[in-house]
């Protein structure tokens, strides 16, 4: 089973986006049972918080489906538990790497890091361009499947 946490500042906006999206494309590909994908935050600030309205708009929209998700953050535990600990930007690999430890192991990356133009996604809580954020997420998951294959 691949394990793969997605994390960003809050867990309610970027992290659930491409959690749930990752989710929609290993079902849609008849592999859900070869994953566990999940989500996190890097700061306490939403923790118990469900998914931002923006997301699940653009979920609706996208026919996603998104269910039972509630903000939590990243642990020290998850270095070991997961195989890829994905963040959005580079103050999330920054707090990830705080959170870790260090990062031994190489499971550390940003999600566009495996497309063939890596950079930041924006945070859309700031934003409020959750269509330009779901089309970096889409993108940066679809690489990262194609990689995990």
């Amino acid at each position: 089973m691949i394990k793969v946490l997605f994390i960003c500042h809050g867990n309610i906006c970027r992290s659930p986006m491409a959690e749930f999206v990752m989710k929609d494309i290993v079902n849609r590909e008849g592999k859900g049972d070869a994953f566990l994908i999940n989500s996190a935050a890097t700061s306490t600030e939403e923790i118990g918080s469900g998914i931002h309205h923006g997301t699940i708009g653009i979920f609706k929209e996208k026919g996603i489906p998104c269910t039972g998700h509630r903000a939590v953050q990243m642990t020290k535990e998850d270095y070991a538990k997961y195989d890829y600990l994905i963040g959005m930007d580079d103050a999330n690999i920054r707090n990830m790497l705080r959170i870790a430890g260090q990062d031994r192991e190489k499971k550390i990356y940003k999600l566009l890091d495996f497309t063939d133009h890596s950079r930041a996604i924006a945070d859309p809580w700031y934003t409020g361009d959750f269509h330009t954020t779901y089309e970096d997420v889409r993108e940066g998951c679809e690489a990262l499947y194609k990689h995990l294959l």
